[in-house]
C-alpha cells in the first residue's frame, strides 16, 4: 500500500510498487535520457544527447534487476537529469544545469524564475511526491538509491568501480563496506560525497524519518548491457542482504 498525495503521473514518474513484499524502496533519480520536444533537445548536439551528463547509463536497468531481487518498490524518474535534476533540491544551481563536462547547455543558459518554478512543479514535484508516498506507506523502509558514473571525467581515469554514499546515517554503508565482498575497487562516498550534494534523496527521505539508507554509484562500464546488469545486481542482492542480516534487519 502507498500513501500517494493524488493520482500519478506516469509520463514523469516510473513506479513499480510491490504488494506486500519487502520493507526495500529503490530509488532511480536519473533513469531517464528522455528530453521533451517541447525543450527542443535543450539545445544539445547529438553526441551530447547519448552522453553520461544527460542520465546515469546503465542505471535504470541495474536498479530494476535489482528490485527483482530484493522484491522492493522501484521509483525512477522519466525525464533527463538536465530539464530537472531529482536528486537536487530546486535551490541547487545543478538543478537545472546551464554547462556539464561535456559543455553548455543552451536550453537552461537563461531561465527565468517563471520558468525554473515551471520545471520544478511539473518535474521535481510529483517524483519527490511519489518516493515519499511511497515509503509512507512502509513500515520503517530501507531506502536504497541507484546511479551510475562515467570511467572519465574531466581527462582524469576514475579507479573506484563501485561508490557506497551516505550522508550523516552511515549505518547501511558501514555494514556493506565491513563485508567488501565484490571483487571490485569500492569505496566510501566516492567517486562523489555529502558536500557535492549528491545525498539529497536521502536527506529527504531518509534522515528525518530514521530509515536504513545508502546509494550506490556503479562505473557504467561495468553495466553497460542487460547481462552486465544482471550480474551486478545479483552481486549486490546478496551484498545488500548480507548487509542488513548484520544489522539483524529482516525487509520480507
Amino acid at each position: 500500500m502507498n500513501h500517494l498525495d493524488g493520482p500519478l503521473d506516469e509520463t514523469i514518474v516510473d513506479l513499480r510498487a510491490v504488494r506486500g513484499g519487502s520493507r526495500m524502496v529503490i530509488v532511480c533519480e536519473h533513469a531517464s535520457a528522455h528530453i521533451p520536444l517541447a525543450l527542443g533537445d535543450l539545445g544539445l548536439a547529438d553526441d551530447a544527447l547519448l552522453s553520461h551528463v544527460v542520465w546515469d547509463p546503465g542505471a535504470m536497468g541495474l536498479a530494476e534487476q535489482l528490485a527483482a531481487r530484493l522484491q522492493a518498490t522501484l521509483v525512477a524518474a522519466k525525464t533527463s537529469r538536465l530539464v530537472y535534476d531529482c536528486n537536487r533540491p530546486p535551490d541547487a544551481a545543478d538543478a537545472m544545469p546551464a554547462r556539464t563536462e561535456v559543455g553548455e547547455v543552451p536550453g537552461n543558459a537563461h531561465l527565468t524564475d517563471a520558468q525554473k518554478s515551471d520545471r520544478i512543479r511539473t518535474y521535481y514535484e510529483p517524483f519527490r511526491a511519489a518516493v515519499a508516498g511511497i515509503l509512507a506507506g512502509i513500515e520503517d523502509p530501507v531506502l536504497v538509491t541507484v546511479h551510475s558514473f562515467t570511467p572519465v571525467f574531466y581527462g582524469t581515469r576514475r579507479e573506484v568501480e563501485i561508490g557506497i554514499l551516505h550522508d550523516s546515517d552511515a549505518r547501511l554503508a558501514d555494514a556493506l563496506l565491513a563485508r567488501r565482498d565484490p571483487p571490485y575497487v569500492v569505496r566510501r562516498n566516492a567517486p562523489y560525497g555529502p558536500a557535492d550534494g549528491v545525498t539529497h534523496t536521502l536527506k529527504v527521505h531518509a534522515l528525518p524519518g530514521g530509515f536504513l539508507n545508502v546509494m550506490i554509484e556503479v562505473r557504467n562500464d561495468l553495466i553497460a548491457d542487460a547481462e552486465a546488469q544482471a550480474a551486478m545486481a545479483d552481486m549486490l542482492a546478496g551484498w545488500i542482504e548480507a548487509a542488513l542480516a548484520d544489522l539483524k534487519v529482516t525487509v520480507c
